[in-house]
């Protein structure tokens, strides 16, 4: 009985050293697989159509982890959180970003890391919260589909009522305009045969005008040489003559500097005296005019006898 009872304790002993030894080795690989584990979030602003939970993410084309969770932000629901599980060594610096891509053009989106330069800090440095949050940018999709909305709000401006109308009017214009240069097609014909042939009598004009104006450039270039020549001599005349009344100052300076200073100085009282002499000969016109025998007898002339 006594043995029977000794086997119980040691199955027992050896079923409880394995459990603690199995729960001992979950624990390990747990906090083993925690360690090389590191979780950030990304904030997405637009749709994240077709990801899920357990979609890759990529840095820079290469995989470093999966999408841990997605939910929207209760502070604003047009935002989308996203909670990311990478590899504990992944550099995610303050300057990576994330963004939606797609696999080709019919696979699964993902989210994809770029940027970190060398020189940027690492996010976990900068950003002391309990789950660092990466920078998002807009997608390709999200580009597409903002150009594509532009482009549709774009279009139905062009297509209003109002410009329909401008355009029909247009057309009304154009097919009016149309039907009437047919109508003219004859006059139309005409008209640039006139064209054509004034274009003609107009190249004969410029070439007899070039002609013209070569054998003009000729002939001056002929005469050019006996101009330069006259040129040269008359400038030489010229010269000479200036020459000849510069010897002849030169030789008449004492004179014409006598003449300046004392003739000129003399020809004022000569003017003044000139002058007096004027107004005496005018004075002795205007008495010969009054009366000229008062003037010259010096009293009143005889009155005439007249018989009573």
């Amino acid at each position: 009985m006594e043995t029977k009872a000794n086997y119980v304790l040691i199955g027992a002993f050896t079923i409880l050293t394995a459990v603690l030894l199995l729960l001992f080795g979950l624990w390990a690989a747990k906090y083993s697989s925690e360690k090389s584990w590191t979780e950030y979030a990304v904030v997405f602003s637009e749709p994240v159509t077709g990801l899920t939970e357990g979609s890759s993410v990529q840095y820079n084309g290469i995989s470093v982890g999966t999408v841990e969770s997605l939910r929207l932000a209760p502070e604003d629901p047009r935002q989308v959180l996203a909670r990311l599980k990478l590899q504990a060594d992944t550099p995610i610096k303050s300057d990576t970003k994330a963004k939606i891509s797609i696999t080709g053009l019919t696979g699964n989106p993902f989210i994809q890391l770029t940027g970190g330069s060398p020189n940027a800090p690492l996010l976990t440095a900068v950003d002391h919260r309990e789950v660092p949050v990466i920078k998002t940018e807009a997608s390709a999709l999200q580009n597409l589909a903002d150009t594509a909305n532009r482009l549709v709000a774009r279009l139905d401006e062009v297509l209003s009522e109002q410009n329909v109308k401008h355009i029909a009017n247009t057309l009304n214009n154009i097919d009016a305009l149309t039907a009437s240069i047919a109508e003219q097609r004859q006059d139309l014909r005409a008209l640039i045969v006139s064209a054509r042939q004034s274009s003609d009598q107009l190249g004969k004009t410029l070439d007899t005008t070039n002609r013209a104006v070569a054998d003009v450039d000729r002939e001056l270039v002929d005469k050019l040489p006996g101009l330069v020549n006259k040129l040269d001599g008359t400038l030489t005349k010229l010269d000479a003559a200036a020459g000849g009344a510069n010897d002849i100052l030169g030789e008449n300076r004492a004179a014409i500097r006598s003449f300046a200073n004392d003739g000129l100085s003399q020809l004022g009282p000569t003017l003044a005296e000139f002058r007096a002499l004027v107004r005496d000969l005018r004075q002795m016109s205007d008495r010969l005019n009054g009366g000229p025998a008062r003037y010259i007898l010096g009293h009143d002339a005889p009155k005439e006898f007249e018989p009573k």
